[in-house]
């Protein structure tokens, strides 16, 4: 499958210079355009409407990140002087001016989706998300009881005056402004309210449900007594929540927990306020909290969508996706072999696609089986996120009490996923587990298990190698691939890195295996040009990329080369995507395509064709600066044939998709993508629960 269209081949007269920045894209804009995707999904009538629902709040949550990481990073080296360092070399002030105008239009979007769409038809479906004005007088009455009974009793309001300092604005919560004036004396002054992350945002009443803030705000002469409320203003900041570690740490765990305590205190991004807000209220805000106009973002709507996955839970199926359960893999079938994964996986390579393929029956099951097989000698693990119901680590610690030797790497590091990670940490050295924290200045991303198993006179390691973390939930969300393998040139590099990370040496020399930072990106590249050469050569090539950033100058350069020299090349970028393909001369035989749907595409899979002959890699990296530079990744090569034709066959799927698939042009404009007139709409991701579909995964056993 896949896509043919006519090469072009560039001659050294016709080439351009290839670092060129308006060959390149910002990655902050390009970001920009992948969450429009999102929330283009959210405006599509014919997804479930429920589905809709949960892609507002999915794109409002992308932006909340994005404001807390990428937008504070921008605006960090702004303020320390330092000058472009990507290959668009766009001005950071001009980065800036750009986000708020793209952010303007997106929010913009957002609200009338909401307010015009998405809100009238849930109300006609029964699921009405109203305001307080227009509630029976039945329903105000009792919305008021519980009011006075759940909320007001959590309601803490702060006065700026003589004594009373303007008050600390948590990052992302919200809040009302209030010019409070006393008629008596004439004074008046800014108080603030705390809409309470305790309270539910959107309140029951009869069968509509209510914003809080709205109940709050019709209540307030409760907290101010004898007051006249001359002014009101729903606000929310944004907060930088971005931080390094020293190198010199000596302590990364404490130095961790001392960060941490010190992010809520980042300094505001951004402001979101009503759009129709008192301007009084607004100068006091800003003032307060040290933002300029440009950090102000009037929104038309309700304030932070995140509030829709309230509406998302809401027990109606007939509104939603049809419910997927992952299968079980054929080759990990119960009763497929008595004698347990480990016999399996000696037979070959075994490769899983969750959601597709269930986590519990492939990943949990190795790690299990490994804590219980009285033949596992050790378990060594890396662990970047999980989640408080993972059978991953209750599987480590029943085998440190087994007395295995057992070792788990934990990413303390791992944005927004610090502190449940500090407390595995505690927990797992608790009992017995001997837990590292990784090279200092690098963050551990790669995705491993290895398990060393006593075999007659010979101990026999086994890994998984995974593109994604070993988390239950988004094992169930994200699209990721896993191998199983016991062979030696694979498994002794994990071995090798594992080591390199848990000891004390000089970097190994692999032997397969493409790590990062020593070597990835060159390996890469590597790759690039022997399909380039063998163009040169005559060999047709064709290389085929999926991967959810691709950004860094180096290996586009690459990709450019292999362009000029008439290698057909297809990338699926979820994400970000930095440069611009299609541009005659340089990128013309390149197409880039991405695929968002009901599942977030994760994996990263790379497919390099040079004639005949072919090789196929995997793993944990996506191709930007912070993956091969800043953090230990690691990418494998596929031995076994039939997975690696099964990974490439995944590709030519996913590029064949009309259904949830854009296509990048060369202007930098995203176009979706349709079927030709008369033609259904193919989705891949509904093609791969089909084939994945016969095949229910069994029960979990009792003690996962």
């Amino acid at each position: 499958m896949g896509h043919s269209w006519p090469v072009t081949t560039t001659t050294g007269a016709e080439s351009r210079d290839l670092t060129d920045p308006r060959l390149y894209v910002n990655r902050e804009l390009s970001w920009l355009d992948f969450n429009s995707r999102v929330l283009e999904l959210a405006e599509d009538e014919s997804q479930p409407l429920l589905e809709r629902a949960k892609f507002l709040a999915i794109f409002s949550s992308n932006l909340d990140e994005f404001f807390m990481v990428r937008v504070a990073s921008v605006l960090d080296a702004i303020e320390a002087g330092r000058p472009s360092s990507t290959p668009d070399q766009l001005p950071r002030e001009e980065v800036m001016a750009r986000i708020r105008q793209r952010v303007l239009e997106l929010i913009q979007r957002q609200a009338a989706c909401w307010r015009d769409s998405v809100r009238p038809a849930l109300a006609g479906e029964g699921i009405v998300v109203t305001n307080l004005e227009d509630l029976s007088a039945e329903d105000r009455a009792d919305i008021d009881g519980r009011f006075a009974r759940e909320v007001a009793p959590v309601l803490i309001p702060l006065a700026v005056g003589p004594g009373l300092p303007f008050p600390y604005i948590s990052g992302l919560a919200l809040n009302l402004g209030l010019d409070v004036h006393d008629p008596r004396t004439g004074e008046s002054r800014f108080a603030r309210i705390k809409v309470p992350k305790m309270v539910p945002r959107l309140l029951r009443a009869g069968t509509a449900l209510v914003p809080v803030e709205q109940i709050i705000a019709a209540n307030l002469d409760d907290f101010f007594p004898g007051m006249e409320i001359r002014r009101r203003v729903f606000f929310r900041v944004t907060r930088d929540a971005d931080f390094s570690i020293s190198d010199e740490a000596d302590d990364l765990l404490n130095a961790v927990e001392r960060e941490l305590s010190r992010r809520r205190f980042g300094g505001p991004v951004r402001l979101e306020v009503e759009a129709a807000s008192s301007q009084t209220l607004l100068e006091e805000i800003k003032a307060g909290l040290g933002v300029d106009d440009p950090d102000v973002y009037p929104i038309s709507a309700l304030l932070d969508l995140t509030c829709l996955w309230q509406v998302v839970g809401i027990d109606r199926p007939d509104l939603k996706d049809p419910p997927w359960e992952p299968r079980q893999p054929a080759r990990l079938l119960d009763g497929a072999d008595e004698a347990g994964i480990f016999s399996e996986i000696r037979r070959g390579d075994i490769l899983v696609h969750h959601p597709y393929d269930s986590f519990e029956a492939s990943v949990a099951r190795f790690v299990r089986e490994a804590s219980e097989d009285p033949d596992v000698v050790t378990i060594e693990q890396t662990l970047y996120r999980t989640s408080g119901d993972t059978p991953i680590v209750p599987a480590l610690i029943r085998a440190a009490e087994r007395g295995k030797g057992t070792v788990c790497l934990v990413e303390l590091k791992a944005r927004f996923d610090e502190e449940r990670n500090i407390r595995w940490a505690k927990a797992l050295e608790r009992a017995g587990v001997h837990v590292v924290y990784g090279l200092p200045g690098l963050k551990t991303h790669a995705k491993l298990c290895l398990v060393v198993r006593r075999e007659g006179n010979r101990l026999r390691r086994y890994a998984h190698i995974g593109t994604g973390n070993y988390h239950p939930t988004t094992a169930r969300l994200y699209t990721d691939i896993g191998l199983f393998t016991c062979r030696e040139e694979v498994v002794d590099d994990v071995a090798d890195l594992v080591n390199y990370l848990t000891g004390f040496s000089q970097a190994p020399e692999y032997r397969t295996a493409l790590v990062a930072p020593e070597h990835l990106r060159d390996k890469m590249i590597d790759q690039i040009e022997w399909v380039t050469s063998g163009q040169a050569e005559g060999r047709p090539g064709h290389i085929r990329m999926k991967l959810n950033s691709m950004i860094d100058g180096p290996l586009t350069r690459a990709l450019f080369h292999a362009s000029q020299a008439g290698v057909q090349i297809e990338l699926l970028v979820r994400g970000i995507c930095g440069f611009l393909p299609g541009v005659v001369g340089v990128s013309e035989n390149i197409r880039v395509t991405s695929v968002v749907g009901r599942f977030l595409e994760h994996s990263r899979v790379f497919a390099f064709d040079s004639g005949d002959e072919r090789r196929v890699l995997m793993g944990s990296a996506d191709f930007m600066a912070r993956n091969l530079d800043d953090r230990v990744e690691l990418i494998t090569p596929i031995m076994d044939p039939v997975v690696a034709d099964d990974l490439v066959a995944l590709l030519d799927v996913m590029l064949s998709d009309t259904s949830n698939a854009w296509v990048l042009h060369p202007d930098g404009a995203w176009t979706r993508r349709h079927p030709a007139e008369g033609v259904t709409p193919f989705s891949s991701q509904v093609a791969l629960m089909d084939q994945a579909a016969p095949r229910p995964v069994a029960s979990p056993r009792d003690d996962a």
